[in-house]
Formats: C-alpha cells, sequence, structure tokens
C-alpha cells in the first residue's frame, strides 16, 4: 500500500493522507511549486527544504530537451542533479500539447513537436515518454495525454478523450512490463480528460478505472473556462476517483480553488502562480495578493506580510523589496518568489490541520475574511 488516508473530514470529502514514494513521504493535501526544467526559479534546494516543500513537478518535454534524460541519467537521476531530495513528479508533456498548438502534430501513434527551442522535432509515443521518466528517475510519472483547450466542440473533444484513453492504456501496460516485480518502483498515475463535458468525462473515467494506476489526476481543467463551469465539472466527476488512490488536479493554484477541491476530496495541486507572478512582483500574502512594485509601498517598513514567520518576512521590507524590483535586482525576484512559495506551503499545512481538527469551514472564513479584505 502506497498510500493511506489517515484522516477524513467530518465535514465535507477533504481528508487527510500519505502517499509513499521512492524518495520519501508526502502529505496530502500538498502544493507542488513547478520546476519545469529542474529548477524552482530563482530558489536553491536548501531553501525548498527550509520551507517545508515535500514535492515538485518538473517536466518530461522541457527536460528532454535540454539537458537530455540521457546526461541527466548518467549524472545520477534528477534527484541529484538538481541536489533535491524530495519527491519529484513529472508530467508527460501533455500540457504542450495544448501550449504548443502551432507547433505540433498529433497522430494515433504520439505527438510531433518542433522544438520551441531550434525547431528540431521531436516525436514523442506513451512509451517513449514512460522511457524518458525512469531515465530522469521520476517518482512519479504521468502518462500521455492530450489537453484540449477551451472551448472546443464536443466531437474533437470525444476523440481526443479517446486518444488519450488509447495511450494511457499503452502507457500501463509498458509501465507495467519495466517495473516487473521491484518491491520500491516509482508510481504512475492516469489522466481524465474530456474537457467541459460530462458525460465524456464520465465515461473516460469508467476506461481509465479498467487499469490499476496509482493515482489518478484531473488534467484539462485551467485553461480559460469559466471558473463555474470547472466547479461542475468536478463535483460531477469526483466521486468516481477511487477513493483509495491519490487525487491529482493539474494546473489549479489560486487559494479560493484550493478551498474548493480539497472540500471535494482532491489531494495534490501544482500551479506556476506563486514563483511566476512573484517575478513580476505580485505576491501573495495572507492579506490578499500585493504588487511590491507600487509606490504606496515606498516608505513601508511592514514586512510583505505582517503574520508571516518565514526567512523574507524576518529580515526585510515592503520599501526594500520595492526598491530591488525598481533597480532590477536579481534579489527582488528571490524574495517575493521564496515568500509566496512559503505562502502556499504554509496554507497547505494549515488546510491539513483544520481537516485534523475538523474545523476546515472555520478556517476558511478566517482566511477569506482577512485574504479578501487585503
Amino acid at each position: 500500500m502506497n498510500f493511506k488516508i489517515i484522516k477524513k473530514s467530518k465535514e465535507n470529502k477533504a481528508r487527510i493522507s500519505i502517499l509513499k514514494t521512492p524518495h520519501g513521504n508526502v502529505e496530502f493535501p500538498n502544493f507542488m511549486p513547478v520546476a519545469s526544467c529542474g529548477t524552482v526559479k530563482t530558489l536553491p534546494p536548501r531553501d525548498l527544504k527550509e520551507i517545508g516543500v515535500q514535492i515538485i513537478v518538473s517536466n518530461t518535454y522541457h527536460l528532454h530537451l535540454k539537458p537530455g534524460e540521457d546526461l541527466i541519467e548518467k549524472l545520477g537521476g534528477l534527484h541529484k542533479f538538481m541536489s533535491f531530495d524530495g519527491v519529484v513528479l513529472t508530467d508527460s508533456g501533455g500540457f504542450q500539447v495544448f501550449s504548443l498548438s502551432e507547433l505540433r502534430e498529433i497522430s494515433e501513434e504520439g505527438v510531433e513537436f518542433k522544438s520551441h527551442i531550434d525547431g528540431k522535432r521531436v516525436f514523442f509515443t506513451p512509451c517513449k515518454v514512460i522511457d524518458i521518466q525512469f531515465k530522469i528517475g521520476s517518482d512519479i510519472m504521468m502518462v500521455l495525454d492530450e489537453c484540449v483547450p477551451y472551448p472546443s466542440e464536443k466531437s474533437y473533444a470525444e476523440k481526443s478523450l479517446n486518444l488519450t484513453l488509447k495511450w494511457a492504456e499503452v502507457s500501463y501496460r509498458y509501465f507495467k512490463e519495466k517495473i516487473g516485480d521491484r518491491r520500491e518502483r516509482p508510481l504512475l498515475f492516469a489522466i481524465s480528460q474530456g474537457s467541459t463535458f460530462s458525460d465524456l468525462r464520465r465515461s473516460g473515467m469508467e476506461r481509465l478505472l479498467e487499469f490499476d494506476f496509482d493515482g489518478y489526476a484531473i488534467g484539462g481543467l485551467a485553461v480559460g473556462e469559466p471558473k463555474e463551469i470547472r466547479e461542475e465539472i468536478i463535483e460531477e466527476i469526483i466521486d468516481m476517483f477511487p477513493e483509495n488512490k491519490p487525487r491529482y488536479i493539474m494546473g489549479v493554484g489560486y487559494p479560493e480553488d484550493i478551498f474548493f477541491c480539497v472540500e471535494q476530496g482532491i489531494d495534490l495541486f501544482d500551479c506556476v502562480l506563486p514563483t511566476r507572478n512573484a517575478r513580476t512582483g505580485l505576491v501573495f500574502t495572507s492579506e490578499g495578493k500585493i504588487r511590491i512594485k507600487n509606490s504606496l509601498y515606498a516608505k513601508d517598513e511592514r514586512p510583505l506580510d505582517p503574520e508571516c514567520d518565514c526567512y523574507v518576512c524576518r529580515n526585510f521590507t515592503r520599501a526594500y523589496i520595492r526598491h530591488l524590483f525598481n533597480t532590477e535586482e536579481y534579489l527582488a525576484l528571490y524574495l517575493t518568489s521564496y515568500h509566496s512559495v512559503y505562502f502556499y506551503i504554509n496554507l497547505m499545512k494549515e488546510i491539513r490541520e483544520s481537516i485534523k481538527e475538523d474545523r476546515f469551514y472555520e478556517f476558511k472564513k478566517k482566511f477569506f475574511e482577512r485574504y479578501k479584505e487585503g
């Protein structure tokens, strides 16, 4: 048993659980900072450990292009290569099928990309993606899928779903061949697709459940659809996801969305929001988002978040960090990224504590009273 539920909420479907992986345990609910190229931008692994990051998400497509999985394998795997001793989940490149739509061609066999770096052609098949992730040394692998844009015609979404399901089956069978009877092994997660069509989502999940994946993710959301539709889809399909397996929603990361998804029983999240926004000066705090470049912070002696006890808030003022941005100093990117990642990791820790003590809604109410006020 790699996955164990520790506590179920008495208030909703939220749960506390632990997932065992080759590089340690992950407590759920949890959030993964994005490390597409083997780094959480501006933050060294030492700081990730200090912040309390248990798991990160890297990207198979990006690591395949640079530096290449063969080099990563030769140098001891991604954990050693980037000096990170936590858990690594690798996306399969399916999101690049969506985001690089003008640079790819999809067929039954797989997807051919033109590298966004040099135009070189790259062909991903379900099996090749598994091979790359083994060489990278992933703890959690994702199957190859197609993430369709919003809006999409139902006919296209259905065709795409059938292809994703075919790739999932090929991936599963190939993965099982690769691991044999190994006791310690990486985990393989499937991905639910079907765009915003609940009947496609349900039929797709029925077919995925024919195979004993280690976990199941919700993909193809947070790609432009209205929040109301996204929430309807989640509520419609979440009960189909096995209770005894991790549930991961891909690319969802605003605090309000995290609270909603935790209530539905979702365990794992990832998003570029904390770090990407931080590098532009938009910082997540318990008082809401602040744009630290604004002139009103020019003489502000308070920390980014007066309620926060992280390294940044103990040592630097808003005025100083604003000054760093205005003088284009790299330290600005580091300090805001550090704080925003800390904010997210600490939020997930407090959510777990609230579930454990059956006060989730009380915590949610207090959090948003302060967050929205700011």
